[in-house]
């Protein structure tokens, strides 16, 4: 892992959590080798490496050529910590954001967790995001019956490394240590199935989304800003491939489904019942301002729940540039797309643009194979 000077890095590094991204997606397809392999740059994923370098990296973001995709508790925290981050974009993916209860307990709204026993993780980790997604959950619940955190009782669920994702919350709820769990994603609709708990409130129905605001609702994609620094070009590129991915996923729900699948551990049912719809602005990737106030609300809660060594200011951490010119090339790309004639010998050609150097993407199989991509077992964010 070298660090970014002003020579031209030989390899790029990119992370994300195992969740819909447009990296994963990306990734999956091959764009982000195919951008960059004509010029000797070699682009490896961190989830590639040894477990215990990549965990270490992912949530500190301290290697400089790296590009993350990921939960917001970890990126504001590297960044509360002084690293040398920039925000340069910003997804919302809703992904089934609920409130668990047993079944026989006759809760069934958001006025009803007043006075409840709320579980509330904690992990022997540097940044327990678990903890602070639960809390922010259950606010966002009680937010939706004029109450808050003070109005319930938050009750603390040692959680150990191994045993899976909210197992530790729901197998607290089973015994009756709590009254209510907090989960979110495919896994969860999975695990909650395996426990026989309910929903009782679910938050993906709240109308105003500052309900729902969480770890991953917005999801900031950061770059170390040495890289930006030095190698600009090499970072609107990249960027411009995750437009590109984004777009195309739409008109590929099976294929982004097998992807997702692949990205999250889980199986149809829980990607099913995680992500029910992919709509044409499910991955959009944005700076906007109704996007940063989102994230800035998130910013603001954890620094007064403790998670955060010092404010982030997240508007002047965020650096539209890159993604404007990210943009403007893909823009160019699916024009020169669009006015060149198909190519022959061609069944089923891939429908993102050829990169600028003139390098056709590969073609791309839409039959459902394994991805080829590998997960980070410790950080479904």
């Amino acid at each position: 892992m070298t660090a970014v000077t002003g020579a031209r890095p030989d390899e790029l590094w990119f992370t994300r959590c195992p969740v819909p991204t447009a990296t994963g997606i990306a990734a999956d397809l091959g764009l982000l080798d195919a951008e960059f392999a004509a010029e000797g740059i070699t682009v490896r994923s961190l989830q590639d490496v040894s477990a215990d370098v990549a965990a270490d990296h992912h949530y500190t973001h301290a290697l400089p050529g790296l590009f993350r995709e990921g939960g917001n508790v970890p990126a504001l925290w590297a960044r509360s910590r002084g690293e040398a981050t920039r925000l340069v974009g910003l997804t919302w993916i809703e992904e089934s954001q609920a409130i668990l209860v047993r079944a026989d307990s006759g809760i069934s709204a958001p006025e009803h967790l007043r006075g409840l026993r709320l579980a509330i993780p904690r992990h022997d980790i540097a940044i327990d995001f678990w903890r602070a997604m639960a809390l922010h959950g259950f606010a966002g619940a009680l937010s939706l019956a004029g109450a808050t955190l003070s109005d319930a009782r938050p009750v603390e669920v040692p959680a150990a490394r191994g045993i899976g994702q909210w197992e530790a919350e729901l197998a607290a709820l089973g015994r009756g240590d709590v009254d209510a769990v907090y989960v979110k994603g495919a896994l969860a609709v999975e695990a909650a199935a395996r426990h026989g708990a309910v929903v009782a409130v679910d938050l993906d129905a709240a109308v105003d989304p500052r309900a729902r605001i969480n770890n991953g609702t917005p999801r900031p994609i950061t770059v170390h800003r040495n890289l930006l620094d030095h190698h600009p070009d090499l970072v609107s590129r990249f960027l411009a491939v995750l437009v590109e991915a984004a777009d195309w996923a739409p008109g590929h729900p099976a294929e982004v489904a097998r992807i997702l699948g692949a990205e999250t551990g889980a199986g149809a049912f829980g990607v099913a019942g995680a992500y029910r719809e992919l709509g044409p602005d499910t991955l959009r990737i944005d700076l906007s301002a109704e996007r940063l106030d989102l994230l800035a609300r998130q910013e603001r809660f954890l620094y007064g729940q403790g998670f955060l060594a010092e404010p982030v200011d997240v508007r002047a951490w965020a650096d539209p540039e890159p993604l404007r010119a990210a943009r403007e090339l893909a823009d160019a790309r699916r024009t020169s797309a669009e006015d060149a004639p198909p190519p022959e010998n061609s069944a089923r050609p891939f429908d993102v643009a050829p990169s600028p150097a003139g390098r056709a993407h590969p073609e791309q199989s839409l039959d459902p194979e394994p991805s080829r991509i590998s997960t980070l077992e410790a950080s479904h964010e």
